[in-house]
């Protein structure tokens, strides 16, 4: 066995690495090694090379996050969600740089994954006329892996070098980076080629069905469309449109009744659920394999986990409420109680001041949650006692300044975090990376781009929506009641994109979609704000008399409620400014700023060191 180099070197002569494994959950050697084999002719060699390929996909340790995986982090790398640091990754802070951790881990881990892949594919074709049914599946399991892994790339880093065979030594040198056009249209085709030798219905879980490989295709497509790669912007929303119409109309997918279950163990075990889900990072806490991560520990109250990652206001005051309104147009909207009267979504993912939070941390218990109380109430499943404890959450709380609300805005991303049956801190619910109404929405938007506005649109919209109960949108973008100075254009585009937001945010694609629609600037224009902060009323009137007597009281007007008019790219986008309020509000971030060359991120410094060819991206 030889130690394979990380980065782009990756790619020279690496074997891909075997494994003893009887179950497809069974990885346990993920250290990069590879055998130097490079041949493939047997249906289980090439299920067991799958595997080395399928194990790239975790990535990870990204930005020191250990047991996190790199799809859940990217949304951190935009406003909607943060960081416990103040984002210094994009934006606020702007150390987006060569020698980034993530920028580096996330590129390395992408190109040993595509050398794993190239090295399956190349070793199995001299025995392609010979090929069980069974092996043409799993290759093309690795060959849409190997596409996933490209979008990652170009998503990020724009052109990259663009291998589909393994790389000699004396090629190494010559390598430069492919226009992502001829990156794309290759990807696009292998994967349609490709697609038909996957089951729409997965036999196992943790593997990719036929929907995922149409997903890439979309993905691609969107990306090619959105940024007029190669002046084909066209072509790339009709590739979209077409491989997201196959999979809505020969699928056979719908949606679990119930949006919680996708995100815990006991909801991912309903057949519903897998039918939902096209591809899922799967873990197992089994005597034979244990593989656990800590999502929903890094995301919980101090109380009852540690508070590593947090949601922004930005993002809570996306979700419309019961009406299908926006907050700064619907009369049900509460600002003193902001999770009243809201999308159902907003409950499964978010958590805030005056929830209830159960979670088992070793001990089931359900937790009051608050951002001002000294001391906030317990119960304790196993006693069946309340108690109270002291609030180290508490805005201010020496004792935790790492909390949701200190490091934090007084916001919690409760996605994966409503788990009854397991230890949050060794979770071993599955992590997804795609799933049906990821497609739903991309054939919508496509179809919007490209001017083809019809049902088919808005039937894809409503059928997201109707799962939590939410009102329908009509051809005109709107639900009953609403009104507005849009284009019907604009008015579906508002809306696809809210939808894309409050459905699938924390599964790795808002860093992608930001990108997409250019609201890089819009998005990092303003500090991140949060909850009210205590604001000190004196009984003696208006007078601020220094020792009188005195009440607490948040202090927010009725009136106080964001602009998303400030431009009106900010209110298609959902963009809220809080200037008028502002000094009322917790705030982070005060250095956030935004640059055209974030658009990219930075190639990795040491693969420039490797690569004399390898030229970086404008900026940096």
């Amino acid at each position: 066995m030889k130690k394979i180099k990380i980065y782009l070197s990756a790619l020279i002569a690496a074997g891909m690495m075997t494994t003893s494994c009887s179950d497809f959950l069974d990885r346990a050697d993920t250290n990069g090694d590879y055998e130097s084999n490079g041949f493939f002719s047997s249906e289980n060699a090439i299920y067991d090379g799958a595997i080395g390929v399928y194990n790239m996909m975790y990535m990870n340790n990204v930005a020191g996050f250990y047991l996190v995986p790199t799809c859940v982090i990217l949304d951190h790398m935009t406003p909607m969600l943060l960081e416990r640091n103040e984002n210094t990754t994009i934006g606020a802070g702007g150390t987006l740089n060569p020698d980034n951790e993530t920028v580096l881990r996330i590129w390395s881990n992408c190109y040993i994954g595509i050398a794993r892949a190239n090295e399956v594919i190349s070793g199995a074709e001299a025995n392609a006329e010979s090929m069980t049914e069974k092996s043409m599946q799993y290759l093309a399991e690795v060959r849409a892996l190997r596409a996933y892994y490209y979008y990652l790339l170009t998503s990020i880093y724009g052109d990259v070098p663009f291998f589909h065979a393994p790389v000699p030594d004396d090629l190494y040198d010559t390598a430069f980076r492919t226009p992502r056009e001829q990156i794309l249209d290759y990807l696009i085709e292998d994967l349609n080629t490709c697609a038909t030798a996957l089951p729409w219905v997965r036999e196992e879980v943790g593997r990719v069905n036929r929907g995922f490989a149409y997903g890439i295709v979309t993905r691609l497509g969107l990306l090619g469309g959105s940024l007029d790669i190669g002046g084909k912007g066209t072509e790339y929303y009709k590739a979209a449109a077409t491989a997201a119409k196959k999979v809505i109309d020969e699928g056979g997918y719908k949606l679990t009744p119930t949006y919680g279950d996708l995100f815990n163990v006991t909801g991912q075990l309903k057949p519903e659920v897998r039918d939902e889900i096209f591809y899922e990072l799967p873990y197992t806490g089994t005597a034979t394999t244990v593989i656990t991560h800590t999502v929903p520990y890094g995301q919980a109250s101090r109380i009852q986990g540690q508070t590593s990652r947090h949601t922004s206001q930005m993002f809570a005051d996306t979700y419309e409420c019961t009406d299908g309104k926006r907050i700064d147009e619907s009369p049900l909207y509460d600002n003193s109680h902001p999770q009243n009267n809201r999308d159902p979504r907003f409950a499964w993912n978010i958590w805030m001041d005056g929830d209830m939070s159960t979670v088992n941390n070793g001990r089931l218990t359900t937790q009051e949650i608050s951002c001002y109380k000294d001391y906030v109430r317990l119960y304790d499943f196993a006693t069946g006692q309340w108690s109270e404890t002291p609030n180290i959450d508490k805005a201010g709380a020496s004792a935790s300044w790492a909390s949701f609300c200190n490091a934090g805005v007084g916001l919690m991303n409760s996605k994966y975090c409503y788990e009854t049956a397991e230890n949050i801190s060794a979770s071993t619910v599955d992590i997804i990376v795609m799933r049906y109404p990821e497609i739903l929405l991309s054939y919508a938007e496509a179809k919007i781009e490209l001017g083809e506005i019809d049902n088919t649109v808005t039937d894809a919209i409503n059928t997201v929506r109707r799962r939590v109960g939410m009102p329908d949108v009509g051809l005109d973008g709107c639900v009953t009641g609403e009104t507005t100075t849009f284009s019907a254009q604009q008015k579906l585009r508002q809306r696809v994109r809210r939808e894309r937001k409050v459905e699938l945010m924390t599964e790795g694609l808002h860093l992608f979609d930001m990108h997409r629609w250019k609201t890089g600037a819009i998005e990092n224009k303003y500090p991140s704000y949060g909850c009210p902060l205590i604001q000190y009323q004196y009984q003696a009137g208006n007078t601020y008399i220094e020792g009188g007597r005195r009440k607490k009281s948040l202090g927010l007007d009725p009136t106080d409620i964001p602009n998303f008019k400030t431009t009106p790219e900010e209110d298609l986008n959902d963009i809220p400014c809080y200037d008028a309020y502002k000094d009322k509000l917790k705030v982070r971030d005060l250095n956030r700023r935004w640059e055209p060359r974030f658009e990219l991120w930075p190639i990795p410094q040491e693969e420039l060191n490797r690569t004399k060819n390898i030229t970086q991206n404008d900026g940096y």
